[in-house]
């Protein structure tokens, strides 16, 4: 079942995006990087996205297992704990996304993480640019801005 996450489901949110982030990214990232990433998603940003009606959980077996972030035509903050990976939860937190943004755009875009960038090809994204930022220690976040033409939908 996916969810609207409330104010009350802060930590949750907090907890899947810091697990992931700390379990899979250092296989991908400088230490710099995966800093970054912590601090970027934060609770102050969390929690502001959670009151704007942006933030999704994804619960199976009474247990929340992924969560992602919709902002018009935007993907952001796409996780699943990383024991539930490989388990379809992404493909299934995407599917709705993807639906939610094509209730009012032609197009979502994502700044897809090199441990998930495979799978956004896999589902059609193509690449716009390619990023670069500092950040501590001097590494170096490099990123992909990425784009999919949503189908229309025929009406039912």
């Amino acid at each position: 079942m996916i969810r609207l996450a409330k104010n009350a489901d802060l930590e949750t949110v907090l907890q899947i995006a810091r697990e992931t982030i700390s379990k899979i990214y250092p296989r991908y990232y400088a230490k710099g990087v995966v800093d970054f990433f912590l601090q970027h998603h934060n609770a102050n940003s969390v929690l502001d996205d959670i009151e704007n009606g942006c933030v999704w959980l994804l619960e199976d077996g009474g247990y929340f297992v992924g969560t992602v972030t919709i902002k018009e035509d935007g993907v952001f903050r796409l996780f699943v704990l990383p024991e539930f990976q490989s388990q379809g939860f992404g493909s299934r937190l995407m599917d709705f996304a993807e639906d939610k943004i094509a209730e009012n755009y032609s197009h979502a875009h994502i700044d897809t993480s090199l441990a998930a960038k495979e799978m956004y090809i896999k589902r059609g994204y193509k690449e716009k640019g390619t990023c670069r930022k500092e950040v501590d220690n001097g590494d170096i976040l490099v990123y992909d801005e990425m784009e999919k033409s949503l189908a229309q939908k025929e009406p039912m």
